[in-house]
């Protein structure tokens, strides 16, 4: 009996790497999929990126609402770098492989860009409340410190939690397959792999989404439960879509991305599908960075004003 134990715990410690297979089960459309995933990779780097620009240089976009937005962009897009660039290598190389540390590393930063996100749009959301709810009181509660230890609040409280949880989650051993069937090292893919008992994990994984996606997402319900109703009470139809109109971009992006992510975190193990984990997860991950920038931009009057000004 012995020996066979050895030989489990070898097992146990066996893989050393994962294979990441993607979109590897429609081989006749990689290359279409390398200059699709590239394309995007490009226009949310550049969309973002002139939102963070024109938000830091025109003069009529320095309030509290802007500062949220530019901080906003540029999670965006280091969100979207921590999964696109290794999917467009395995894409153009076919070489799937990832060491278990850089997985890890992967998995870490994808979920604290995801849980700063949700905690940056509930800040956001806040900002439309007080200016649209307590408007005499806006200028003197959303200051430029309070802004700054907002988002500050936000990029902290995201960081030591996701470290912890992908410690415990790597602290697993992995016996079966090293095939993860995602574009990236997520939670749900990479516990499918796990041997022994994953029960602590999984209530680990279900209690930080809800920390960090149901409870912010109910805020954010709350909070345009309020709005709607004070706006319903102005009395200029005028007031009423300018008020509107500077909520539905925001509205808009957490539709997106709270959508995608509650249903991919906290839906019954028993309905999880590698499939529809994928496509879903390409909604929080990869579209709505890209999409962000023209929800802002093509709905919203200032910003493309400031955009105007910036081209030549």
């Amino acid at each position: 009996m012995e020996p066979q134990k050895d030989l489990v715990d070898v097992n146990f410690t066996s893989v050393m790497e994962f294979v990441l297979l993607g979109f590897s089960d429609i081989p006749n459309l990689q290359m279409f999929l390398f200059v699709m995933f590239l394309f995007i990779y490009v226009v949310t780097l550049m969309g973002n990126g002139i939102i963070i620009l024109i938000t830091r240089t025109d003069q009529t976009l320095q309030t509290p609402m802007y500062f949220f937005l530019s901080n906003f962009s540029f999670l965006e897009i280091c969100y979207v770098s921590v999964t696109l660039p290794r999917m467009l290598i395995n894409l153009w190389t076919q070489k799937r492989h990832i060491s278990l540390s850089a997985c890890a590393t992967q998995m870490s930063c994808a979920l604290m860009c995801g849980n700063i996100e949700c905690l940056l749009l509930t800040v956001m959301a806040y900002d439309r409340y007080m200016a649209i709810c307590s408007p005499l009181h806006y200028p003197l509660v959303m200051n430029h410190k309070v802004c700054v230890q907002l988002v500050a609040a936000c990029w902290i409280t995201g960081v030591p939690v996701e470290i912890g949880q992908t410690c415990q989650i790597f602290s697993l051993p992995f016996c079966r397959s090293n095939q993860i069937n995602h574009y990236f090292c997520d939670i749900p893919p990479i516990l499918k792999l796990a041997c022994g008992d994953t029960f602590l994990n999984e209530m680990m994984v279900f209690t930080v989404a809800v920390l960090f996606v149901m409870i912010p997402f109910l805020l954010i319900l709350g909070s345009y439960i309020k709005i709607t109703s004070t706006i319903l009470k102005l009395p200029l139809a005028t007031g009423r879509a300018k008020a509107f109109s500077t909520c539905s971009s925001h509205v808009m992006v957490v539709t997106l991305f709270f959508g995608s992510g509650i249903i991919t975190y906290l839906r019954p193990k028993s309905k999880n599908s590698s499939r529809t984990d994928k496509f879903f997860s390409l909604f929080y991950t990869i579209v709505t960075p890209m999409f962000n920038p023209l929800i802002y931009t093509l709905r919203n009057k200032d910003v493309l004003m400031a955009l105007r000004k910036l081209l030549p």
